[in-house]
């Protein structure tokens, strides 16, 4: 695996990720991010496998396997075009470990282009956007996603706990709820997060609304380019985002010992 775009800029992206995903249940292992979060996000709930460390492979997922049991959590390691040590996919594979989750690291490289095709009143158009602190917007996207409320309280936590400050909007139309979304400035770059439109309302143009104004807003804020992760089997979405000018720059995915954890 390797990246297929810049590869400076592709290294910035990983790192604002990895900044804007950080839960406060974290720790590093010999040169490994484990992360220990009890929410939905995988990113937040997995080992980033960053430095490749001293000890023996075994016995670093040996250590890493008994803290996510302590946590009563199933145990994913992240493999990325940035994964050290390089060898580590193959050799998990070897070991018998499952593939999951194969997600798109998508780049715009310059937000101008999708800011500039439609005036703020037009993207308004029958809709309201309102602004959502971070236990509004965990509920909000809760609700849609229909998670527990365990997940949604450690959603909220990470949001209010992020080193990167997070901006989220619901998109309500006649007083309903049909997409919510939020986006994390580091710099000048800005990742989009949580885009979820309701089932119910999807294929209307609700989700290119959002993210075009949520683009303009990080803008304002000095942004200049975005990125956004997601699931490589979502089509429609990814669609969305090429409408917008997203391109894929890297891709990564989960190895896990038992292929139904989630």
């Amino acid at each position: 695996m390797r990246a297929i775009a810049d590869e400076a800029l592709t290294s910035r992206v990983e790192d604002a990720g990895l900044n804007a995903s950080a839960p406060p249940q974290q720790r590093w292992l010999d040169g490994w991010l484990v992360r220990l979060s009890p929410g939905k996000a995988k990113r937040a709930r997995c080992v980033n496998a960053v430095a490749a460390g001293r000890l023996p492979l075994a016995d670093k997922l040996a250590r890493c396997e008994a803290a996510y049991a302590q946590a009563g959590l199933p145990f994913f390691v992240r493999i990325t075009p940035f994964t050290q040590p390089a060898s580590l996919d193959a050799e998990l594979e070897q070991q018998g470990w499952a593939r999951i989750d194969d997600t798109r690291v998508m780049v715009l490289p310059s937000l101008a282009p999708a800011i500039d095709r439609q005036t703020q009143a037009d993207w308004l158009q029958g809709a309201q956007l309102k602004r959502l602190d971070a236990v509004a917007f965990a509920e909000a996207v809760g609700e849609l996603r229909g998670s527990p409320a365990s997940q949604r309280a450690a959603h909220a936590q990470r949001l209010m706990t992020s080193p990167v400050p997070y901006t989220g909007w619901a998109l309500m139309v006649d007083g309903h709820l049909v997409a919510c979304g939020q986006f994390a400035v580091e710099d000048d770059l800005v990742g989009l997060y949580d885009v979820f439109t309701a089932p119910s309302h999807r294929g209307q143009g609700w989700a290119s609304q959002l993210c075009r104004s949520m683009l303009q807003g990080a803008h304002a804020l000095g942004a200049r380019c975005a990125y956004l992760q997601v699931d490589a089997a979502n089509s429609p979405a990814r669609a969305v985002y090429h409408r917008l000018g997203f391109t894929d720059a890297y891709a990564y995915h989960y190895r896990c010992r038992d292929a139904s954890a989630t």
